[in-house]
C-alpha cells in the first residue's frame, strides 16, 4: 500500500536510530526556523540520504540546499516570495511547497513548485482549524500540481486517503512513532 505514495518524513535533527526505522522510501525534509541552520546536522542528513538513497530537501533555504546538492527546495506556506521560478538550478533540483488555502495554493504555483503539500487535511491538536476531504478535494480541483497530503494522518483515518487526488502524504509524528514498517 505505502509503496504506491511518495512520503515524506519533516525533522529538524539527525537521529540515526530514528531515520534507521523509516521505511525504506520516505523521503526526508530537514526543516530548521527556530535555530541558525547546523552545518553537521544537514551534512549528516545529505549522507544517510544519500547512502540509503532517499531524497533530500531543505526548507526555506535555496543557498543551504544548493551548498549541501539536496534534491530540493522545500518552501512554507509562509514564504510568499515568488524568486524561486528563475533560479538556475541544476537538473532534477525541485522546487516543492505546502498552502493551506486556494492563495497560497496560487503563490506556489508562482514560486514554480512542482509538487504541492496541502495542509492540514484532518484534525490534530496544533491545528484546530482543518480542511478535511471535500476542502481539501475542492482545492485541488484547481491546480494541475502533484498533491501531497499533510496534517493529522494517522492510522485511524489513513485509508481515506485512497479517496483523494494525491501521489502522496507527509507528517513528521505518526511516521516517527511508526516507521511506517507495517
Amino acid at each position: 500500500m505505502l509503496h504506491n505514495y511518495n512520503i515524506y518524513y519533516f525533522t529538524d535533527e539527525f537521529n540515526s536510530e530514528e531515520l534507521k526505522n523509516l521505511n525504506n522510501n520516505v523521503d526526508i525534509i530537514y526543516r530548521n526556523y527556530s535555530n541558525k541552520d547546523d552545518y553537521t546536522i544537514v551534512q549528516k542528513l545529505r549522507n544517510f540520504c544519500k547512502l540509503n538513497q532517499r531524497k533530500f530537501y531543505i526548507s526555506n533555504n535555496y543557498k543551504l540546499a544548493f551548498k549541501f546538492n539536496a534534491d530540493g527546495l522545500y518552501l512554507p506556506s509562509f514564504n510568499k516570495k515568488l524568486k524561486y521560478k528563475n533560479l538556475n538550478i541544476k537538473k532534477g533540483f525541485k522546487i516543492i511547497g505546502s498552502a493551506h488555502n486556494q492563495i497560497d495554493v496560487n503563490i506556489k504555483e508562482k514560486q514554480g513548485c512542482s509538487k504541492l503539500f496541502l495542509a492540514p487535511i484532518f484534525y490534530n491538536p496544533k491545528n484546530k482549524k482543518y480542511l478535511d476531504l471535500v476542502k481539501f478535494s475542492l482545492l485541488t480541483l484547481n491546480t494541475k500540481l502533484k498533491i501531497i497530503a499533510l496534517g493529522g494522518i494517522n492510522k485511524k483515518n489513513f485509508n481515506k486517503l485512497r479517496l483523494l487526488r494525491i501521489i502522496g502524504f507527509a507528517g513528521i509524528s505518526w511516521i516517527k512513532k511508526t516507521g511506517l514498517k507495517n
